[in-house]
């Protein structure tokens, strides 16, 4: 072999890696889009984390996750969700309806796994359960029936309670379809609801001193995000003001409020995740069928509950999924 023919040789053999290299595809992309902060949504991108585990795909090694937080500004996920898109993500992981919409109204084609509280069919996220169509499928966790039930849960605590309130997120669609059914359910008990809607700190604040003087003497609170998010807040004012309250997570009673009835957040964020590595994968998501949340859990602090000057009615306490004492 002669010397310039050796050389050559050497040389493209040299670059050989570099040019495999460059031919191999980019680490996929996920956006997480969300209404709440890095600090409420541990237990989401925790949930997430895992489903994408079991999928195999690890952050960091053979999958990225871009992270978009409103900071409970609602208003601001439609910019979110198209920053998301200019990213060209392979597929956009949401929280709650409002996200799941700025998602949708942003792109047609990339695929969003969707974790919501209302019915997809309803709300036009998805053509039936069965087969979702379109870019989205995900989880429903029929949130509207649980704002009912947790009526029901409080007039059992408190059965001598004729005035009770409720607290909703009047930037979530949500919220009317919620309130209607929690006024229903008020109605069959015989207890007075007044609704109270609050999307900032403030708001939160001034239905407390509404409630006050009202005598309601319980508040269930609904299940928008961005009450999870102000759970350390609305646990506090229920303290200050011998308010008993339910919430749809069992974060809080866990962190110190005295109820919660709702689906299990972190096995449902697992289950998302599971379907993020599935559209990772190659499947569509007009092929994966919506799930239905069917794993609800009530949580109790009793020491809350004896701080609050509140006798727990055992059928409850024999209900329960888990008691903290």
């Amino acid at each position: 072999m002669r010397r310039r023919e050796f050389i050559t040789l050497l040389g493209s053999a040299a670059a050989w890696p570099l040019s495999v290299r460059a031919q191999q595809p980019a680490m996929p992309l996920i956006g997480f889009l969300s209404p709440g902060s890095p600090e409420s949504d541990v237990v989401r991108l925790t949930g997430v984390r895992q489903g994408l585990k079991e999928s195999g795909y690890a952050e960091g090694q053979n999958v990225a996750i871009e992270y978009c937080f409103a900071y409970g500004q609602n208003d601001r996920l439609p910019a979110l969700a198209a920053d998301l898109v200019d990213r060209r993500v392979a597929g956009i992981v949401t929280v709650g309806t409002p996200a799941t919409l700025a998602a949708k109204a942003t792109t047609t084609t990339i695929p969003i796994v969707f974790y919501i509280a209302v019915d997809p069919v309803q709300f036009g996220l998805a053509a039936s359960l069965s087969r979702p169509g379109g870019n989205l499928t995900g989880l429903g966790a029929l949130s509207i029936d649980l704002a009912a039930k947790r009526l029901e849960v409080l007039h059992e605590l408190l059965p001598d309670a004729a005035v009770v309130a409720m607290l909703v997120n009047p930037t979530n669609p949500v919220s009317e379809p919620e309130s209607r059914a929690a006024q229903g359910a008020a109605h069959s008990l015989g207890v007075e609801l007044h609704i109270f809607r609050a999307s900032t700190s403030g708001e939160i604040d001034a239905a407390f001193v509404s409630l006050v003087k009202l005598r309601a003497r319980a508040l269930a609170v609904g299940g928008d995000p961005y009450f999870f998010n102000q759970r350390a807040q609305i646990m506090a004012l229920a303290a200050r003001d011998a308010v008993a309250t339910i919430s749809a997570w069992r974060e809080y009673p866990v962190a110190g409020g005295l109820m919660s009835y709702g689906s299990d957040v972190a096995d449902a964020y697992r289950q998302v995740g599971l379907y993020a590595g599935k559209i990772l994968k190659g499947i569509r998501p007009a092929d994966l069928p919506v799930q239905q949340v069917v794993k609800i859990e009530m949580v109790i602090n009793l020491k809350t509950a004896k701080t609050l000057g509140i006798t727990i009615p055992l059928p409850l306490i024999g209900r329960a999924d888990e008691v903290i004492e």
